[in-house]
């Protein structure tokens, strides 16, 4: 894979694919709610604080690398960002669907990817998502990568090749637990969400009604 991405920049490119995939009607993302999505406290490893300033510097880096770009915005309202991934290797939902879970989790077992990608697309049973995952590792520049076993492990993992994550012995050590100020200023963030998507829902209905 030739574009290497730091931790900041999977996990944004990661929130970008989950939000497209899980809440259609409100993606392209704002920064606000591409930030939300990133220190999101669910179906994340590790738990992560990154600032808007954050985001957006690894949003700029995601689009300068041609795997992402500013939404098309009407005049005047809040701009908005999207992934173009599924466009620059031509992929298909189960592909992003497993990558997504890889760039948001770290590497996982086939079994695990079935379980946890299952809100994303529907695999049917493990071959399917063995038949994914062969397609992504043999493409023309792969996407993703065959762990071998390691001395204690029962099954083999996949890794995505965006860049270097942390692996799972790795991110067993890691304190995911938030502080009360973390908390308290990530539900900050998510009352702003919600106002501004109020505020949104309140234009397209005046627009509408003119």
């Amino acid at each position: 894979m030739e574009k290497v991405l730091s931790p900041l920049e999977q996990r944004v490119l990661g929130a970008l694919i989950e939000k497209e995939m899980t809440t259609p009607d409100y993606y392209p993302l704002t920064l606000n709610s591409l930030t939300l999505a990133c220190n999101q406290k669910s179906n994340r490893r590790p738990v992560v604080e990154y600032s808007e300033a954050e985001v957006r510097d690894g949003f700029d880096r995601l689009r300068r690398l041609g795997v992402a770009m500013p939404a098309a915005a009407d005049s005047g309202r809040v701009p908005k960002f999207r992934h173009c991934l599924a466009e620059e290797h031509h992929l298909e939902p189960e592909h992003l669907a497993i990558i997504c879970e890889l760039l948001l989790r770290g590497e996982q077992t086939v079994g695990e990817l079935r379980t946890r990608a299952e809100r994303l697309h529907a695999f049917p049973d493990l071959t399917s998502v063995e038949a994914v995952l062969d397609t992504l590792q043999h493409c023309d520049q792969p996407l993703v990568k065959r762990q071998p076993r390691r001395p204690g492990q029962k099954e083999c993992r996949y890794v995505h090749l965006f860049g270097n994550a942390l692996d799972g012995d790795a991110l067993e050590n890691v304190d995911a637990r938030p502080s009360a100020a973390v908390q308290l200023d990530a539900l900050a963030h998510e009352v702003a969400a919600l106002r501004e998507d109020f505020e949104a829902l309140k234009a397209r209905l005046s627009d509408l009604l003119d």
